[in-house]
């Protein structure tokens, strides 16, 4: 039998599945971490952090990663699939919870697109299985400019001009608006963006 310390602290087993549904958006790859509601990945109306501006213009997990996991006092866990998502594939990642750690929250950036990411921000960890949907967020760090030789990965193969000429804040991304090399029919986008199932495997 546990005893009141170990209940408070058992831990819990989580597939978390990550569906790429939209037509013609590629997903970097997708960082998960659970945490306590005392954190966020985001705000929106609020500035990027310097670690999500990195993941949202360049699909880089390993600066957040890093922020998160220094920080066990809030942070239980975080995976990182290792490879990229495309239009109509999933991918699960297995995460660990407890009874004191009891959200997860995920990010990953969109391509082709300067500085937009999907994302769910503290949701809470179910106790048996539950369904959510991702939007798509700007970081609000690049401007929108839709220059393939400004948007990284692929299909443009460009480079992030780190020059602080977005808005500013996180927002509800507004889509692809084909003011320049990047076509609407192939690239746009409807909200939401991706299928979260979470499944508490013990």
């Amino acid at each position: 039998m546990l005893s009141g310390t170990a209940f408070a602290d058992a831990t819990r087993s989580y597939k978390v599945t990550i569906t790429n549904i939209t037509a013609g958006k590629i997903f970097t790859p997708v960082l998960a971490v659970t945490h306590k509601s005392s954190l966020a990945l985001f705000e929106l109306g609020e500035p990027a952090s310097p670690s999500l501006e990195l993941l949202a213009e360049n699909g880089m997990t390993g600066p957040l990663e890093d922020v998160l996991l220094s920080m066990p006092d809030r942070v239980r866990d975080t995976a990182v699939a290792e490879a990229p998502l495309m239009p109509g594939q999933s991918v699960t990642l297995e995460i660990m919870g407890s009874n004191k750690i009891r959200y997860v929250s995920f990010a990953a950036m969109m391509l082709p697109t300067h500085d937009n990411f999907v994302a769910i921000d503290a949701v809470p960890l179910p106790w048996t299985y539950s369904t959510v949907y991702a939007k798509a967020n700007d970081a609000g760090t690049e401007d929108n400019d839709e220059l393939c030789v400004n948007i990284p990965g692929p299909p443009c193969m460009g480079a992030n001009v780190d020059d602080a000429s977005g808005e500013g804040y996180v927002h509800i991304a507004n889509g692809i608006h084909g003011v320049a090399d990047l076509d609407p029919i192939l690239h746009d986008w409807r909200n939401p963006v991706a299928k979260v199932t979470i499944e508490r495997v013990y």
